[in-house]
């Protein structure tokens, strides 16, 4: 549960100080069932994930997906967990300290880089109410999805919206909505797949698997399905490859409705079934290695690929701590952060004349 501070003591003249959160989508504490319960449950009765009226939804998540999921996800979690714990947790703090790092060496040593998930710790309002009490009266928002969905963004922005309701000093906001088509981001993406390239060998297709979302909210206007296609259409372009040499796929159904087509793991079995024989495979919406990469795609779409006839698949990690997306996360913020990095609090001086001349102007009221 997040906790409430104490509004810092405001004064008159302090320099305004700037902070950045990083935020993603959230891990269990532990690979356990008891870790992934609560874990579940924050992000199953978000409304921008499960758009189902809660009438419906809520006896069907408390009296089953929360009994019988936790178990089984709580395995998958336990094959990927490492010694820093949650990959996804321990490669967004180190994302959010090497940015730190380079904004220093940029001439921005004044500026505050935290991090956050939006389900799990450290919490959206945690994060926050640290950099209040750090001063911060400026903070610069940005979600590590580079496309945007309303069940990811969006409730980034809900999460934020709501904590702030608690607060009477409000700062001031910027908010990054997407980063998908950023030449930064793209040329770190087109050198993981030219450096994994040079190590192993090109595979005969390389296949770019996203996040998949239900069919419905392409339907009713998320832009989140062009921006994926936008984003593969620009690597390949970087990589040269023609349009018979990757492919775009969607990941990690859940439930019975349509999702997003083509799937991933059936389309690899289809290649594989067609007679491909090698497939090069990354994940180009997430930013940093989680479950959905390490154990469903690295995993069990590999054992599909292969157990279909295929002979070679290569997983591509993802950006993680690699130097280009540093530097692309460094620009992405730089941009964004714009005039801030210029303004300054207005001097003593100004302060004086500015409060002589309203009395003044009171007096004569």
């Amino acid at each position: 549960m997040a906790r409430f501070w104490p509004e810092p003591e405001y004064t008159h003249g302090t320099a305004p100080t700037t902070g950045i959160v990083l935020v993603n989508l959230g891990t269990p504490s532990t690979p356990t069932a008891a870790g992934l319960r609560p874990y579940l449950k924050q992000f199953l009765s978000d409304p921008r994930v499960v758009e189902i009226p809660k009438l419906v939804w809520w006896p069907i998540l408390n009296g089953i997906i929360l009994n019988l999921r936790p178990a089984k996800s709580a395995e998958k979690y336990a094959s990927i967990w490492t010694d820093e714990g949650s990959p996804l947790k321990a490669h967004t703090e180190k994302q959010a300290k090497l940015l730190a790092g380079y904004l220093h060496k940029a001439g921005q040593p004044d500026l505050r880089v935290a991090w956050a998930m939006r389900y799990g710790a450290p919490s959206i309002p945690d994060t926050l109410n640290a950099l209040r009490a750090k001063g911060c009266t400026r903070i610069l928002v940005l979600p590590l999805y580079p496309q945007y969905a309303a069940s990811t963004t969006a409730s980034v922005m809900d999460e934020i919206a709501r904590c702030l309701t608690h607060w009477r000093n409000l700062p001031e906001l910027r908010f990054v909505r997407n980063f998908h088509d950023h030449p930064a981001y793209i040329a770190a993406l087109a050198q993981s797949v030219r450096d994994h390239w040079m190590e192993n060998g090109q595979g005969d297709k390389l296949v770019m698997s996203f996040h998949g979302v239900p069919r419905r909210s392409l339907d009713l206007g998320d832009p989140y399905h062009c921006e994926c296609y936008k984003t593969a259409r620009l690597v390949a372009e970087a990589l040269e490859l023609p349009a018979e040499r990757w492919q775009v796929t969607f990941q990690s159904r859940f439930g019975k409705a349509e999702w997003l087509q083509p799937y991933t793991e059936p389309t690899l079995e289809k290649l594989a079934h067609g007679g491909l024989k090698s497939v090069d495979l990354m994940c180009p919406g997430f930013v940093s290695d989680c479950l959905e990469t390490l154990e469903e795609i690295a995993m069990e779409c590999k054992s599909a690929f292969l157990g279909a006839g295929g002979e070679r698949f290569h997983y591509i990690p993802c950006l993680n701590e690699r130097h280009d997306w540093i530097q692309a996360l460094e620009t992405v913020a730089l941009e964004h952060l714009g005039n801030w990095l210029t303004l300054a609090a207005p001097a003593e001086s100004e302060l004086a004349a500015a409060a002589g001349r309203a009395k003044e102007l009171g007096a004569k009221q």
